[in-house]
């Protein structure tokens, strides 16, 4: 690495490869590859000079998300109150765009540090900053709605509450709108929780979450309460399209030493039952993970745990030692008396490529005694995220439209699935494909689409 990534922002081209902008100092407007070529290892080709790729915001703390068209959108970061789309390889931008929204959203401790940022079903953005939302248009620069405030506190870095783009619900033969909601939990419910925490005044964390329809009319938050206080999380979707929220602390803030009484119970958010039932605790970890941990969701339905770092360097007889140690969390539907519901899918009868708006075939057997019922099978895609300081950037899974499930021998299973409408739907790349039998997901399995 020639620049600093700390700090940094990322996500996955069309054909998998790394971009990376962003970091500390130097590398705060620069942009990286991260690319693969036959028969070497993995290199890294920087672009720091204004005449190749450059960003012209000092990006620290910003969140990075793709657009239909397949352009990167940077949002915001430390004395960046402005975005910018990444330029093409060889060009470089004349000035980022002056972003009004950030300004406003910035307080005496910033709380509006890495953005959520989603692009919606409807090819707006969705971006949220402290306690505040708009739709920009990407295409216009335009703010086309302000959402109501998210009451209660703030919610990004560093008060760092979590959020998700709920699963996407898609449609056989995709008829009718796809509706997107966005679910923010957590966060402090004081905007000078960074300097007390200095101070050594740990403020308790927030409970509640904020859910809202952004593609409604007239959208409104609709509270709910997680079963602990929680800042500093990681949120990731499942591939049953539940969430995970782990991770974090119950008092103070992001940042060295800023936080206390470490949250070791993970919780299971259910987005299809009603309110006041969606949230489940379970089995709790023994390794504080807070500042600088991380969790993302692998192949096989496990998520992968590491990270906390609260100190200034490689500590490690600090009250919170820097933790080198990893974990694999096992959620609810690995549990062993529910294999025999797991699907396989065969790759041989799965197509690698897809295309939009097209009606597949792909097949999966399972060991269950019992036939498949159609209602009880989903097909979800999910992107990879990249996921720092309780941020998960581009994650978004998709439960897509249903034509048929039908026997094709003993224990195998033939169905007919819509792939995505569109890019607005779902941005081009690489996504990981499961079936869902009865809640519990097979192995996933690589597919691109464009």
């Amino acid at each position: 690495l020639k620049t600093d990534t700390w700090c940094s922002s990322g996500g996955l081209t069309l054909e998998g490869n790394l971009v990376s902008t962003g970091g500390f100092q130097g590398g705060a407007n620069t942009v990286r590859y991260l690319d693969t070529c036959p028969g070497c290892t993995c290199y890294y080709i920087l672009y720091v000079s204004k005449y190749f790729m450059c960003l012209c915001g000092k990006n620290r703390y910003a969140t990075q998300a793709q657009m239909p068209d397949g352009k990167m959108i940077v949002v915001g970061g430390r004395d960046a109150h402005s975005y910018e789309f990444i330029p093409p390889e060889g060009q470089h931008n004349a000035a980022p765009i002056k972003f009004d929204f950030l300004t406003q959203t910035t307080d005496k401790d910033e709380n509006n540090l890495y953005p959520f940022v989603y692009l919606s079903t409807d090819g707006n953005v969705f971006i949220f900053a402290n306690n505040r939302a708009v739709l920009l248009n990407p295409n216009t620069n335009q703010i086309v709605k302000e959402l109501p405030p998210l009451q209660g506190g703030h919610r990004n870095y560093p008060a760092s509450g979590q959020s998700v783009l709920l699963p996407l619900k898609l449609h056989s033969g995709n008829q009718g709108n796809v509706a997107a909601e966005v679910l923010i939990c957590g966060g402090s419910a004081h905007a000078d929780s960074y300097t007390k925490a200095a101070e050594n005044v740990f403020y308790a964390a927030l409970q509640d979450c904020g859910r809202m329809r952004i593609t409604d009319p007239n959208p409104v938050w609709k509270r709910d309460l997680m079963p602990s206080p929680r800042l500093m999380g990681d949120m990731s979707l499942l591939p049953s399209g539940e969430v995970l929220i782990l991770s974090g602390a119950k008092r103070g803030s992001s940042g060295w030493g800023f936080a206390r009484d470490p949250n070791f119970t993970p919780v299971l958010y259910n987005p299809r039952v009603k309110r006041g039932e969606r949230f489940r605790e379970l089995a709790p970890t023994t390794i504080p993970r807070m500042y600088h941990s991380t969790a993302t969701v692998l192949q096989d339905g496990r998520v992968l745990v590491a990270g906390s770092n609260t100190n200034n360097g490689y500590i490690y007889d600090a009250m919170f030692p820097t933790e080198l140690r990893a974990e694999k969390f096992s959620p609810p539907y690995l549990d062993p008396a529910l294999e025999k519901f797991k699907p396989q899918i065969d790759p041989a009868a799965t197509p690698e490529k897809l295309g939009f708006n097209q009606k597949i075939a792909m097949q999966f057997k399972v060991n269950q005694v019992e036939p498949v019922k159609q209602e009880n099978i989903r097909v979800t895609m999910y992107v990879p995220a990249f996921t720092t300081h309780s941020v998960s950037m581009n994650m978004r899974l998709l439960d897509l439209g249903l034509e048929a499930v039908k026997p094709n021998g003993p224990g195998v299973y033939s169905i007919d699935v819509w792939t995505p409408p569109n890019t607005t739907i779902a941005p081009t790349g690489y996504y990981l494909l499961f079936v869902v039998n009865q809640g519990v997901p097979s192995e996933g399995i690589w597919v691109q689409i464009k």
